[in-house]
């Protein structure tokens, strides 16, 4: 799907046009859209009726008789006191959802403001409303719009929208990967995706295999990918800035590509969804292809270690001892918490990299959900600071986190009569104390953990999000780049 801006209307053809009206019968907004004398008095008609409240994403689609415009979507804005990005965003994908449901080619979109932040959660929206996944489908869905063309965006709102329609692109490729299959998607074409996203957007791509793994003593990333028909890879996507001597700011995403439990098994249930434990690979990859659109003046180094968690003759096994990359030996008590041995080598190969900041995302545990349900995820870190960065750019983009415990005493659960520490202990505080193992491998670094088992499937349908993979951790990252980039 293409975005364009124009600063009217066309003045022939048959289109279909979408406007948003505030509560309070919002006439005044009518005569300055440029819509045809047909489609002005239908949208007066329904206004005056009281039928239509302008309520936040209530949708009306009107057929004005002997004008240009055969298609009217009129979608509520809300109070203009309460409006702000997030019911842009939610407005803009609603009705570009509704165009395509409705096999329209091209939808013509009055922009509902020409703030910068209104205008780029509009190209966000305008994206996320479009998303689906079909695939795997014998039968497919309606042909998907072809263009949708944002009407009255002057000059202040243009560049937003545009960083806007990337970072919907951005969270679509974050999408497609989680949806794929586990068996259309194993570590080494995880390691591909990301190859192609990250030379696409001017960043120098490594993928380790096996033997590299071995030479760098990732002993853990090893030991959970062993019994896999398909081995275990490093990637490291590094995007440099110029002209620069600054320390690179670091993202790590958890790429278990289908996570059965190991020998630990999940049950059938607890298993369907599994394809999703490389969410956080994803929104890293998704990041990289945003970059070059936010063009930070500082280093941005991914790293996404990724294996399938398999069964087998030569599977990890409760009581078997690892030893990480930073020369950590750790007692494995739970073939099921392997999302945390990934990562520790991971952020051992950070900690050489002598990073700014370390932020990690990963659905590691289910006990974040049990603890926020779906509506947020966990954050995690001892740095007051880098929390509120990333609370902040939460805040901006709607996706939401919610600062957890990660006290030094957690720590204690992890003590093991063999090893360094235990991978897995009490059920009791489990979300705190996998980050508590993570902790002990990010000491000496800014570093926060961002656990999204809670927000990256979405049981609910909305306009922007359907159910599924969310792709969450992708506008969050790019808003929190962002900010450090204008700080910087």
């Amino acid at each position: 799907m293409k975005v364009t801006i124009s600063k009217r209307l066309p003045a022939r053809g048959r289109l279909t046009v979408a406007i948003g009206t505030f509560e309070g019968r919002d006439q005044g907004r009518i005569g300055r859209a440029g819509l045809d004398r047909p489609a002005g008095a239908i949208l007066r008609t329904l206004l005056a009726s009281g039928d239509f409240r302008a309520r936040p994403g209530e949708l009306q689609v009107l057929h004005p008789a002997g004008g240009r415009i055969a298609r009217l979507i009129v979608v509520g804005l809300g109070s203009r006191a309460a409006f702000d990005s997030h019911c842009a965003r939610a407005a803009a994908a609603a009705v570009v959802r509704r165009a395509r449901d409705a096999a329209a080619k091209n939808l013509f979109l009055i922009a509902f403001d020409d703030e910068p932040s209104i205008a780029r959660a509009m190209g966000e929206g305008a994206g996320l409303g479009h998303y689906r996944f079909d695939r795997f489908r014998s039968t497919k869905s309606p042909a998907p719009l072809a263009r949708v063309e944002m009407i009255g965006v002057g000059a202040r709102g243009e560049v937003a929208m545009r960083t806007g329609v990337r970072i919907g692109e951005a969270v679509s490729i974050a999408r497609d990967l989680v949806a794929t299959p586990g068996a259309d998607l194993p570590p080494e074409k995880l390691a591909a995706a990301a190859r192609d996203v990250g030379r696409a957007a001017g960043a120098r791509v490594t993928v380790h295999g096996p033997r590299e793994l071995e030479r760098l003593g990732m002993g853990a990333l090893l030991a959970v990918g062993r019994a896999s028909a398909h081995p275990p890879r490093f990637v490291i996507l590094e995007r440099r800035a110029a002209r620069t001597r600054r320390r690179p700011v670091v993202v790590i995403g958890k790429g278990v590509t289908f996570d059965s439990g190991g020998l630990s098994l999940k049950p059938a249930d607890g298993m369907v969804r599994m394809k999703y434990d490389m969410s956080g690979a994803a929104a890293v990859i998704g990041l990289f292809h945003l970059l070059p659109a936010l063009d930070p003046p500082f280093p941005v180094v991914g790293l996404i270690p990724t294996a399938e968690n398999m069964p087998g003759g030569r599977a990890l096994r409760p009581g078997d001892v690892v030893r990480t990359m930073d020369g950590t030996t750790v007692e494995v008590t739970n073939t099921d918490a392997e999302g945390r041995l990934l990562l520790a080598d991971a952020l051992g190969y950070a900690r050489k990299l002598e990073p700014e900041c370390v932020v990690d995302l990963a659905t590691l545990t289910g006990a974040i959900r049990i603890a926020l349900g779906s509506l947020a995820a966990g954050l995690f870190t001892p740095d007051d600071a880098l929390a509120g960065e990333l609370e902040a750019a939460a805040a901006a983009t709607g996706e939401r986190v919610w600062r957890m415990p990660v006290w030094e005493e957690y720590e204690a659960e992890l003590r093991s009569d063999t090893a360094d520490l235990v991978n897995s202990a009490s059920r009791d505080g489990g979300a705190s104390i996998a980050a508590a193992f993570l902790a002990r491998f990010a000491r000496g670094m800014r570093w926060a953990h961002l656990d999204i088992a809670s927000t990256a499937w979405s049981l609910a349908d909305r306009p922007d999000q359907p159910r599924g993979p969310t792709g969450f951790g992708v506008r969050l990252l790019a808003e929190w780049i962002s900010r450090k980039t204008a700080s910087a």
